[in-house]
């Protein structure tokens, strides 16, 4: 109607400009999305998907824990829909259009479940209804009711054609999506957002889809840019890593919140974007036949994930060994996941000092904190001669009065002894 007549109606309307382009991206990322639950995903422009289900039903535990699936995702998502299904796709896109909600298993009952359906489920051109209401004709039963010759020589065979394929009298292919190798979508706000945490609710849907999409693709994503929009900003990008590829919604959801919750927003949100570039294969995990005895492992790769989302992915450090025997440049800073290099070494503590300790010489045995009882060595150590950091050491395993472990060594060459680790 006339947007003077609808605000007559209801004053407090409120007129959104209608957007093709958006419908239709929103349009394709469904689609990605539903390519999940089967690979025969069709578009029927510009509001349905269709899904050729048959052979996922036994993969989802059959029809109803994959509608209960859908409406769940869906709703994640922010959208409502209509569900149906028929043994033909134009008959299902029919009674979803008429929100139906049936589910027909059998040719036989097709005919007789359509129809009550309303002619305007056709989608035929404006004229064909009027002159179709004008003869009384306001059902698909009272349409299939006609002479077939009267009808196409009226209103043109391609009327019948639509009529046999929803049938299932004629072959209706259809051209299946294939989802793109990157994935975009965005969500654009109702109301500008002014703190990061309140963002992660529109987070959450471009997630779920973003789910639905790795898992048509069978792979997994490794670091996802939320990209937010601002009125007269340039556009703040968000970037969240993974130590490993994963495609779990919910451990998603869970570093975007660590992510957005110390996060200051340069000026109000109009919209907010979530991109992944790169999608990594992901191999399923093979379970064990038999429940294996003790606890399962802690899951360290999740855990370092959400620290580098809430310290920021600097402050979260690992430590790798060097190919080197002076003690205190045999290790280094490093990514927590860097493949640790194995170097054959005598008994060694993990905590070194940061510089070695004069200790005091009393009867010819070392003393720190009382007089210390040697258990292990000499562990000879001579290098660093090539860049003038040379070191010759004796280092020993010492017990001290209070029964703790120590690193020592005694310099060659009539040097003093020096403490150098602990080992509890």
């Amino acid at each position: 109607m006339a947007v003077s007549a609808a605000l007559a109606l209801a004053p407090r309307l409120r007129l959104a400009q209608r957007d093709p382009a958006a419908e239709t991206e929103a349009l394709l990322g469904l689609a990605g999305w539903a390519a999940q639950f089967s690979p025969g995903v069709a578009l029927e422009f510009p509001d349905t998907v269709l899904l050729e289900a048959a052979g996922s039903l036994r993969l989802f535990g059959g029809l109803s824990p994959l509608l209960a699936r859908l409406r769940r995702d869906l709703g994640d998502m922010g959208w409502s829909a209509a569900l149906a299904g028929a043994p033909t796709p134009r008959a299902a896109f029919w009674l979803a259009l008429a929100g139906s909600g049936r589910f027909v298993d059998s040719a036989a009952e097709l005919e007789p479940t359509l129809a009550p359906l309303s002619v305007a489920v056709l989608r035929c051109e404006g004229e064909t209804l009027e002159a179709l209401a004008a003869i009384g004709v306001r059902t698909l039963g009272e349409l299939l009711a006609l002479p077939r010759e009267g009808l196409a020589r009226r209103f043109g065979q391609r009327l019948l054609d639509q009529l046999d394929r929803g049938l299932g009298r004629l072959p209706d292919p259809r051209n299946f999506f294939a989802p793109p190798p990157r994935f975009r979508a965005a969500i654009e706000l109702p109301v500008e957002v002014v703190q990061a945490e309140a963002l992660l609710f529109a987070a959450r849907r471009l997630i779920v889809q973003l789910a639905g999409f790795l898992a048509a693709r069978s792979g997994g994503a490794q670091r996802l840019v939320f990209r937010l929009r601002h009125r007269d900003r340039p556009a703040t990008e968000v970037a969240v890593g993974l130590v490993a590829p994963s495609r779990d919604a919910e451990h998603f959801t869970l570093l975007a919140r660590e992510r957005f919750a110390g996060l200051s927003l340069a000026g109000p949100v109009r919209e907010i974007a979530l991109e992944v570039d790169d999608v990594a294969p992901l191999a399923g995990h093979s379970l064990g036949l038999l429940l294996e005895p003790g606890k399962p492992q802690g899951d360290w790769e999740r855990l370092l994930e959400r620290l580098r989302a809430r310290l920021g992915a600097e402050a979260v450090r690992g430590v790798a060994a060097r190919a080197e025997h002076r003690p205190e440049l045999a290790s280094a800073a490093a990514d927590p996941d860097t493949r640790p290099l194995r170097l054959e070494f005598g008994e060694r503590p993990l905590w070194l000092l940061q510089n070695p300790r004069p200790l005091e010489e009393i009867g010819a045995r070392p003393h720190h904190e009382g007089p210390l009882d040697l258990l292990a060595g000499p562990e000879r150590i001579e290098s660093g001669w090539w860049d003038g950091g040379d070191v010759a050491r004796d280092y020993f395993i010492a017990r001290t009065q209070h029964e703790a472990l120590v690193w020592i060594y005694r310099e060659r060459g009539g040097g003093g002894w020096y403490l150098h680790g602990l080992f509890a």
